[in-house]
């Protein structure tokens, strides 16, 4: 990867880091991937479920975005959501068929380890 696709991917992950949904809607209808993966394998939807984006989480899924990417840690974007204690991001990925036992540790199991009550009934735990 050149330099500056490497500068311009770095910048699209701030993007989703940041909840900047509006110039990371712009970089994805350009042409950028929405599934588009860091160098640990985080997605821009894990990214932005784990910095609490909901916005931001609402426009990747309306393009697109894999519910069900896992990251190099087994992770994905329903786990970040539950341990972050977020149920309008939850809810948000559950609609859109993230599956709740995925992962290791999946999200029902960050539920219960957290004993976040109210996100494990959002599970269905």
């Amino acid at each position: 990867m050149s330099d500056d696709v490497h500068a311009v991917a770095a910048h699209v992950f701030d993007l989703a880091r940041n909840g900047e949904t509006d110039a990371l809607a712009a970089y994805l209808d350009a042409g950028a991937p929405v599934d588009l993966t860091n160098d640990k394998g985080d997605t821009l939807l894990i990214l932005a479920s784990y910095r609490e984006h909901e916005e931001t989480v609402a426009m990747l899924l309306e393009r697109g975005a894999d519910v069900s990417r896992l990251n190099d840690r087994g992770q994905n974007a329903l786990v970040c959501a539950v341990f972050k204690q977020e149920p309008g991001i939850v809810r948000r990925l559950l609609a859109a068929g993230a599956d709740p036992d995925a992962g290791s540790p999946s999200a029902r199991a960050t539920a219960r380890y957290f004993g976040a009550t109210d996100i494990a009934a959002l599970l269905g735990s």
